[in-house]
């Protein structure tokens, strides 16, 4: 959220009561996305290929070999890195790279809600809201965002799994819709949005009570510098049209 807001924010120069439309918000939602899935794609390679150790079945076997076998994310890390190198790390990149339209739908979809919303009350688009509107439009926003992308996060754990080996993702669709046709791009999407959708939903209402509250910090500031530039621009037009209350400012003062 915080590339997200630095973002928006310049598009906004600076001016938080500034719509900037839909079109923009996705487009700062995008590169925020960009941005951080190049920061985070390998801790997710290796928190995926953690979740997926196991001793049974079919992979028995290739579960044995020293590059399969993680004693924790350290060593995940290294063992990635040792014998797949920087690709490695870096699996499930691509489809991570669609998976950038989620984050962009769901900014633009929060941020649409709330300036429609305080339109509709004829209030500015950065008007605070209570803690229930927030909680519903960060849910609606998350719920929305998570049921169009899904199928990408599919496709991505399937190609950070090191017990499937798919030579791209073209491979992988394929193989997908042929062992499990079109519900096994949605496989799991339930428990994901138990999980997601309340995590979301409180880090948002977090985030935007904590902005307010800071922005509130400075406010008492504002309206004494106003006050003090206002006077001195007072001042200043009319010692221009009055010089006499120029050489009453400067008279000398004598005490009796």
């Amino acid at each position: 959220m915080l590339l997200y807001n630095t973002i928006k924010s310049w598009f906004q120069s600076g001016n938080s009561k500034v719509h900037i439309g839909p079109g923009l918000h996705m487009v700062a939602a995008a590169e925020a996305g960009v941005l951080t899935l190049v920061m985070t794609n390998p801790i997710w390679v290796v928190k995926t290929r953690l979740c997926l150790q196991y001793t049974d079945g079919p992979t028995a076997g290739k579960m044995m070999q020293e590059s399969h076998r993680y004693n924790g994310m350290v060593d995940a890390f290294v063992k990635t890195y040792k014998y797949e190198g920087v690709r490695g790390l870096y699996k499930g990149f691509v489809p991570g790279m669609f998976g950038v339209s989620h984050g962009a739908l769901q900014f633009m979809a929060y941020e649409e809600m709330k300036a429609q919303y305080n339109k509709y009350r004829n209030l500015p688009i950065d008007a605070k809201l209570t803690t229930a509107e927030y909680l519903t439009f960060a849910s609606l926003s998350k719920l929305f965002a998570a049921v169009t992308t899904y199928p990408y996060q599919v496709l991505r754990a399937r190609m950070q799994d090191q017990h499937a080996h798919y030579d791209n993702l073209r491979h992988c669709v394929r193989e997908t819709w042929r062992q499990h046709g079109l519900l096994g791009y949605y496989k799991g999407l339930f428990p994901n949005l138990l999980r997601v959708v309340p995590a979301t939903a409180l880090t948002f209402v977090v985030y935007e009570k904590s902005s307010h509250f800071l922005l509130n910090l400075r406010k008492p500031e504002e309206p004494r510098t106003a006050t003090v530039a206002c006077y001195h621009v007072r001042c200043q037009v009319y010692q221009r049209e009055q010089p006499s209350f120029k050489r009453l400012l400067h008279k000398p003062q004598y005490s009796i």
